[in-house]
């Protein structure tokens, strides 16, 4: 678990007993509400929240619900629709949007900005100007999408509140898998805010055993509001064995590199689901071309993870310390990645 992790965690279960000083209290409601008015956004939050949103986001200016929140107190840049499209951070937001909901790509960018170094935001709405509606709040330097708020997708005859639990559930989830993975391996919990002007209702996704929710989701008339709190797509715990089988065995050399939870969220897949499609004899080449994902990419993720743990495994001196450079070592892992990922499953044929 990351230092950065660790911290977030700790601060979120500080934030369940501390008690927020007044002023400072008014001062991020206030900022928040401007906020969601100006978004189309009205979600209020439970003031147990708020004290840790203070803390976290001093720390970390994107955790949690807070990251539009504070953000909006630094200076903003308005970012023109090209720009965004040639800015790295905007341009990887819209294709993995695009890729997730195809009808996006004819949406018009009607807002976007940037807080450099820190954040970069873009509304798209249905040309117009009265339909489907879609705001994303992008980490400039991890790349990871960490609140997206989704209006107007449903018919305003039956707004999100109006639906039953199961079925509100349903659409979170399937926002949740179309834009950072499935959420079959997470615990759920639901509750309705107290909240008299407005049905409101908050949905925490978590990790088992985890007292912080991996995703927390708001939703309110004809909005759905998510915000990544977990900071990895998949949880790093996940193992499955067994993606390839050798004489009638699993095939452990591949488990070690399959297990990749930033692959997973690349393919939008779950463990169990990789190894259900790689069992039909298919490589992970195939599989990834199939969500319209290049081998460059795969091998790029996979090969950065094992370099990273090599990396650190050197730090705590489980390994002896190495002299090569990080695009050395990158170099030098690639085959073995591309083994692995060409590879197919040898009992498929038999079956």
């Amino acid at each position: 678990m990351t230092i950065e992790r660790k911290i977030r965690e700790h601060l979120h279960e500080e934030a369940e007993t501390m008690e927020c000083p007044p002023a400072v209290t008014r001062r991020i409601e206030q900022s928040y509400s401007h906020y969601l008015q100006r978004k189309r956004s009205e979600l209020p939050m439970k003031k147990r929240l708020i004290g840790g949103i203070v803390a976290a986001a001093i720390l970390i200016p994107t955790a949690a619900y807070a990251a539009p929140t504070l953000i909006e107190m630094l200076t903003r840049t308005p970012m023109t629709a090209e720009q965004v499209k040639v800015d790295k951070v905007g341009k990887a937001a819209l294709e993995k949007l695009y890729n997730a909901f195809p009808e996006t790509k004819s949406f018009e960018i009607i807002e976007a900005s940037s807080v450099q170094g820190v954040q970069t935001s873009i509304i798209l709405q249905e040309k117009g100007g009265t339909g489907k509606k879609i705001t994303l709040h992008t980490n400039a330097v991890t790349g990871a999408i960490e609140h997206v708020i989704q209006e107007n997708w449903e018919p305003k005859e039956k707004p999100l509140p109006a639906l039953t639990d199961q079925e509100i559930k349903s659409k979170t989830d399937y926002l949740i898998d179309k834009l950072y993975g499935s959420v079959k391996e997470y615990e759920f919990a639901m509750e309705q805010m107290e909240n008299p002007d407005q049905k409101t209702f908050m949905l925490n996704y978590s990790i088992k055993g985890s007292k912080t929710p991996f995703y927390q989701v708001f939703v309110q008339g004809n909005a759905i509001s998510v915000s990544l709190i977990g900071g990895e797509t998949t949880p790093s715990t996940v193992q499955v064995e067994g993606y390839f089988s050798r004489d009638g065995k699993p095939d452990y050399f591949a488990d070690a590199f399959l297990n990749d939870a930033k692959l997973f969220s690349l393919l939008k897949i779950s463990p169990a689901e990789l190894k259900e499609e790689l069992a039909k004899g298919k490589s992970v080449v195939e599989v990834a071309a199939s969500k319209q994902v290049s081998k460059q990419q795969v091998i790029d993720v996979i090969a950065k993870t094992q370099v990273d743990s090599q990396i650190q495994s050197e730090k705590n001196g489980d390994v002896p310390q190495g002299n090569s450079s990080m695009e050395q070592m990158l170099k030098a892992i690639e085959p073995k990645v591309l083994q692995v990922i060409e590879h197919k499953n040898e009992t498929s044929s038999k079956k």
